[in-house]
């Protein structure tokens, strides 16, 4: 499981849960998401954690998004200072792409 924080070019912030990061940044890239993430154009990967257990991964969730503000910037800040798209070479090549993003 991922626990994961993406971010607008404005750094309006979003936290989620997933068992498939790859498939799941796609979908929000993509705005295949309706909702808070498509309307504020929130599709950046800027952390990310890994978790094996999907009641832990929940409850990270849950707690990453009960903090505040502050601390939100100084997690993502603790892996990547320069605010990176963590993902931006991921769909760069579509032969190296995961196949389940593939249509058909």
């Amino acid at each position: 499981m991922f626990v994961y924080i993406l971010a607008s070019k404005t750094r309006r912030l979003y936290v989620g849960v997933t068992g498939h990061l790859v498939r799941r940044v796609w979908e929000h890239k993509a705005g295949q998401l309706a909702g808070f993430t498509r309307r504020y154009g929130i599709d950046r990967l800027v952390y990310f954690e890994v978790i094996r257990e999907a009641i832990v991964a929940i409850h990270r969730k849950k707690q990453i998004k009960g903090y505040a503000r502050v601390k939100k910037l100084a997690l993502i800040a603790s892996m990547n200072p320069s605010w990176d798209d963590l993902a931006e070479s991921w769909y760069a090549n579509p032969e190296l792409a995961d196949p389940s993003l593939r249509s058909g």
